[in-house]
């Protein structure tokens, strides 16, 4: 024990402060389209393309009109709305039947030459049955997609406010960039502290483990998608299988990201602002249970792995705040070297996202719930063999067999 702390240190020290540097010199490059520059219109000179955006929902009655009626209100000229009713057993598809009913009667009484009425139109998708191996959310997609006819497709989820210039500021970095694939990271809603505490570790561990800085890097493996955004263009799409290639995966907005850039595609990500913004879950445990369904197919469905994870998540996220206490004298210089880190950590996120830096102080408890989620997502998964998600169980053999 008499090296313990210098050796431990030194590793934490070193892995904490190699990031930090990394995401401070690369963070910068990210773009942010709320910036004047993007302010542009029109995206195309010789017209706009059409973008068809999908919102799958299932059992979303609280947030899915708010979220549809921010994407009626977009200033982009040329789109429509496509939202498809997954099965809910509330009073989600009752909703969506009414503002389809009303899109109708109002492109009815514009006519369809009216840009108004190409700004509003929203299609309705009722789904009462799923076929056997399939997610129910990746055959909303992929359904949605094979009925949409725009040239972009833009996955979104039926939780998410758009502000109006959001679809058009977006689609001008990507037209200018020759992207053909962009995700835009939304501003997360927290109205807790638990949830403040949550979605800042989260949020630190996402950017321990990804590199958004280098996802337009070809030579990179560094990917990214996130269901809030994930804009495709549509030959793209096709081009890597379409949604039937990720039908089974739990993690698709990711891993549509990762098949567009192994197929040598061209993807963005950028910032937004409040562009785009979720409340993504109600208090800590609201987080918890939204990351259980996730984090065991992060892991790749195997319980060796996520073990040996929770043990490095243990000794990266608590050792630096344990060791501090109990080492003496000079040991513990490194593992102040790796808390300092940690707070730089903080304090960049609190820049963009707005969690207050001194939730660097309960950096451990967040770590502990996070471990927690990963263990019960294992335990949950294997206990069940498999997962239950939105009142659907899907096998863990078809999953692991599903998996991109």
């Amino acid at each position: 024990m008499q090296y313990f702390f210098w050796i431990a240190g030194t590793v934490l020290a070193l892995a904490w402060l190699s990031r930090i540097v990394d995401a401070a010199i690369g963070m910068p490059h990210v773009a942010d389209v709320s910036r004047p520059e993007w302010n542009r219109n029109p995206v195309r000179p010789g017209g706009n393309p059409k973008v068809s955006i999908i919102v799958p929902a299932r059992n979303e009655e609280e947030t899915v009109e708010a979220a549809l009626l921010s994407l009626l209100k977009l200033d982009y000229d040329h789109y429509e709305v496509i939202a498809v009713n997954d099965r809910s057993t509330d009073r989600t598809g009752e909703i969506l039947e009414r503002m389809g009913q009303a899109s109708q009667l109002r492109e009815a009484a514009l006519g369809s030459g009216n840009i108004a009425t190409r700004t509003n139109m929203l299609r309705v998708v009722h789904h009462d049955e799923l076929p056997p191996g399939w997610l129910g959310k990746t055959h909303a997609m992929w359904t949605a997609a094979n009925d949409a006819s725009g040239e972009w497709l833009l996955f979104t989820d039926a939780d998410v406010i758009f502000k109006p210039d959001s679809l058009r500021r977006a689609l001008s970095y990507a037209e200018a960039e020759h992207a053909d694939h962009l995700v835009l990271f939304p501003q997360m809603i927290m109205k807790t502290p638990g949830e403040f505490m949550m979605i800042a570790f989260f949020q630190t561990m996402f950017m321990f483990g990804h590199r958004p800085w280098k996802v337009a890097d070809p030579n990179t493996d560094d990917y990214m998608g996130v269901g809030a955004f994930n804009l495709v263009r549509r030959s793209v799409y096709e081009a890597v299988g379409t949604y039937e290639a990720l039908r089974m995966e739990v993690l698709d907005d990711m891993k549509l990201g990762k098949v567009v850039k192994n197929a040598g595609f061209a993807q963005r990500n950028v910032f937004g602002g409040d562009l785009i913004s979720i409340r993504w879950a109600k208090g800590a445990m609201g987080v918890v249970n939204n990351l259980t369904k996730n984090f065991f197919a992060v892991l790749s469905f195997q319980w060796p792995r996520t073990v040996l994870s929770a043990i490095a998540l243990l000794f990266l996220n608590l050792l630096p705040f344990i060791g501090i206490l109990l080492a003496r004298g000079w040991e513990r210089l490194p593992l102040a070297v790796a808390l300092a880190s940690i707070l730089g950590v903080y304090i960049g996120i609190s820049r963009r996202s707005g969690v207050p830096a001194y939730y660097f102080f309960v950096h451990p408890i967040g770590a502990v719930l996070f471990i927690y989620t990963l263990l019960r997502s294992m335990s949950l998964t294997l206990w069940h063999e498999g997962i239950v998600w939105r009142g659907t169980k899907y096998p863990l053999d078809e999953l692991r067999k599903g998996m991109v």
